[in-house]
């Protein structure tokens, strides 16, 4: 990343609408009912409910769901003591975290006191309004107990960030670095130098872990927090060390573990040579660590290092933890953010590290492959599973716990609903990959020499979809994966080059000739292709010695196309194959035909594809409402594409006169039913929300499909073919991992509909 100036922060502050949140309605306001419901005299019902149930806010108004980050500007990191005014813009951007994140919606609050009766009494005042408090920048010891007499008064979650959150995300790497290098937490020698808000909690969190507070050693800016000092406060007092020592330099000697909460610069490369093997060091001061990141790793080479930046490995990073921890507090309404909370949290990051790791966490952060190691002691912020992962841990824990005031007892639907609240609906994505557990099938990738393929494989067979079939070199395969760090354990690989497959190309020769005689294909010609991968491949999907085939990351989509018509042939009837994207929207999931093969089609090729679109879109359990489109609407324009769509749904009307589907028509008149309805009132598709396109011809498909992929408007599955007897399917040149994974699953439930019509069975595989 390159540096920030100044100049950078202050116009991505001001630029635009000035600041970083806003406030959107959730309800229609466009008719006077509406305004009549959202204020006078609708409003009246839900407020007489509400006086009757004050729990009844919690249906009728947005409280479950809105968070105050309230601060005082007392502490603000690395700033210090600015103000209220001054720390706005902080806790608007704690605000775009917590929506971003996890979907809370958060109001900012600044108050102008810095006494903290009078600030308690500012906050308890307003705390009605929302269903949790999340304090911030509040300095030590005030922050102490404005924390505690809110938790002691008010029934909300209410938790100090500064405190809390670098306690549970620190504490989540100290337990896995402390499982990387073998020792236990009840014998470990920590030494924690800082005592203020963060450095209290922390300690207090690690000895709940297990930390024995014999092995402790704090430390403030007037040294070892000891017995003998007489300056102690009533928050230093209970971490005073018996240990004849005074100086970090003495602490830090023998110790397993430094964590920094202090200032830069104070730990030097001598301390850390001083320590016990395998140091775990923590230099947490922001924006410059206790230990630079170069001279901590030059001191020793067996030292797992941890800061608060972004720019080296292991980031202790609180948006790892708040989002989520306030997510779960408040799907079950807990009156607390209690202990057993926050361990549920710790333990919950912790496993989550040592889970692989997606790729496209790998892709955020442009690194080859990320694994648990010392380089690797907490997730990413990034990492999408965080939400799914901590929220219900914390809600778990809650409910265990006696603070929850509402139980969550189907945790599936949970998991669905957190899905949902970052604005992208999964479901249909969620029954294609269950669906592909519950049979997994033999796929083959052709293309095993792209790292994608070797990824896709790795990861298809960790979700348990399917059994990879990889085709290359052994020794090529093997350092590709070496070098990237993939696991190929359990995946069979298959040299069609090799002598001992020469029966296997013989018996698919044969065959392939036997079938293709009368198109010109023979004996000789079937044998030299079956050096090559799609060919082979195909053969062994062909024969039933694989049900399923992925190819087309590095083959130009012509020569796979010609290799499957040829191996595996069209649909009995039909010349036409086509390619369909499913993109699943906030919208809504719309099917995209067709994507990749068609250039210029004929009437009778966009007549094909759009059939079989619709059969796809069923296939996939929905009921398909198709638009077929164009720059003109319902014969407005003649000549070119518009009267090709004119002629495509003549034919259609005339064939399938059950076929939802009408045009040609504009994209805004097909996605805009209000619209369609009014100013074409004759239209087939009246009242209904269209979910099928199907485009005049390649160029515009392929155009639209990669503009809402770039700009993320969507999750993508596909390419997926349609037309061809078996399940082989070709991708785009380049796709990313969880792109070749996505399709793997429909190649694998394309191939459990195939043995199924060969049993006379067939069903919507996705319902």
């Amino acid at each position: 990343m390159s540096k920030l100036t100044k100049e950078d922060a202050l116009q991505y502050h001001a630029q635009g609408k000035p600041g970083k949140i806003e406030v959107i309605p959730t309800k229609p306001y466009s008719s006077q009912r509406d305004l009549s419901l959202a204020y006078s005299p609708g409003v009246a019902e839900p407020c007489l409910e509400i006086e009757k149930d004050e729990g009844k806010a919690y249906d009728y108004t947005a409280k479950g769901n809105l968070v105050a980050v309230i601060s005082n500007g007392t502490a603000v990191l690395g700033l210090g003591d600015i103000g209220a005014q001054a720390s706005k813009p902080v806790m608007e951007g704690k605000g775009l975290l917590f929506k971003i994140f996890a979907g809370i919606d958060v109001f900012d609050i600044e108050v102008n006191e810095k006494d903290p009766d009078k600030f308690i009494e500012v906050v308890k005042a307003i705390s009605p309004t929302f269903g949790g408090i999340n304090l911030e920048d509040i300095k030590a010891p005030e922050c102490f107990e404005i924390e505690d007499r809110l938790k002691a008064e008010l029934d909300i979650p209410i938790m100090h960030d500064d405190q809390h959150g670098t306690a549970i995300i620190s504490a989540a790497g100290l337990i896995n670095s402390l499982e990387i290098v073998d020792k236990n937490i009840d014998e470990a020698k920590i030494v924690i130098n800082g005592a203020g808000a963060a450095a209290n909690s922390c300690t207090r969190l690690y000895m709940a872990l297990g930390a024995k507070l014999e092995n402790i050693v704090m430390l403030d800016s007037k040294g070892v927090i000891g017995t003998k000092r007489n300056d102690l406060n009533d928050r230093k007092k209970p971490f005073a060390t018996s240990r004849d020592i005074t100086t970090l330099e003495e602490a830090v000697k023998g110790a397993d573990v430094f964590v920094g909460l202090s200032v830069a610069n104070v730990l030097s490369q001598d301390m850390v040579r001083s320590m016990n093997e395998n140091p775990i060091v923590f230099a947490l001061a922001n924006p410059n660590p206790e230990i630079s990141y170069d001279d901590a790793m030059e001191s020793r080479p067996d030292i797992i290092f941890a800061t608060g930046r972004s720019d080296h490995p292991n980031q202790i990073n609180n948006v790892i933890g708040f989002p989520y921890i306030f997510r779960g507090a408040l799907d079950v309404r807990a009156t607390a953010i209690n202990e057993e909370m926050k361990v549920a949290a710790v333990r919950a990051i912790a496993e989550l590290t040592k889970k692989p790791v997606p790729e496209v966490v790998n892709a955020a952060y442009e690194i080859k492959k990320i694994s648990f190691g010392r380089e690797y002691i907490i997730p990413k912020p990034l990492d999408p599973r965080l939400l799914m992962t901590v929220a219900p841990a914390v809600a778990k824990a809650a409910i265990a716990s006696g603070v929850a005031q509402k139980e969550i007892t189907d945790w599936e639907a949970y998991d669905h609903r957190l899905h949902h609240i970052m604005g992208l609906d999964h479901k249909m994505l969620r029954r294609i990959y269950d669906k592909a557990r519950q049979h997994p099938k033999r796929v083959v990738f052709s293309e095993s020499n792209h790292i994608n393929m070797l990824r896709a494989a790795e990861t298809a067979l960790a979700e348990g979809i399917c059994y990879p079939i990889l085709l290359g070199n052994e020794e090529k395969i093997a350092n590709i994966a070496a070098e990237h760090s993939i696991d190929l354990t359990g995946i069979e690989i298959v040299n069609l080059r090799h002598d001992r497959e020469e029966a296997r190309r013989l018996k698919y020769a044969k065959y392939l000739s036997e079938k293709r005689c009368r198109d010109g294909v023979t004996f000789e010609s079937a044998y030299e292709w079956m050096y090559e991968r799609n060919y082979f491949g195909m053969m062994m999907v062909e024969t039933g010695e694989a049900d399923a085939l992925i190819t087309g990351v590095m083959t130009k989509y012509e020569d796979a196309v010609k290799a499957a018509k040829t191996v595996i042939g069209t649909r009995k009837g039909l010349d036409t194959i086509g390619a369909m994207h499913i993109m699943n929207t906030k919208r809504g999931t719309f099917f995209l035909a067709d994507t990749l093969f068609n250039r210029n089609p004929t009437t009778e090729t966009i007549t094909d594809v759009a059939k079989l679109t619709y059969d796809a879109v069923q296939f996939f359990a929905h009921d398909p409402v198709m638009a077929l489109l164009s720059y003109s609407n319902f014969g407005s324009e003649k000549g070119g594409s518009a009267e090709s769509m004119q002629e495509v749904i003549k034919t259609l009307h005339q064939k399938y006169p059950n076929m939802v589907v009408d045009g040609e028509m504009q994209v805004t008149f097909a996605l805009n039913k209000e619209l369609r309805d009014r100013k074409f009132p004759f239209n087939k598709l009246k009242g209904k929300n269209v979910n099928t396109l199907i485009f005049p011809n390649l160029n515009s498909a392929n155009m639209v499909q990669k503009m809402m992929l770039e700009m993320g408007l969507g999750e993508v599955i596909g390419p997926i073919q349609m037309g061809l007897n078996k399940p082989v399917h070709i991708l785009d040149v380049e796709s990313s991992v969880r792109s070749i994974v996505n399709l793997t699953a429909v190649a694998v439930l394309d191939a459990m509909v195939e043995q199924r019509i060969e049993k006379g069975e067939i069903e919507r595989i996705c319902e």
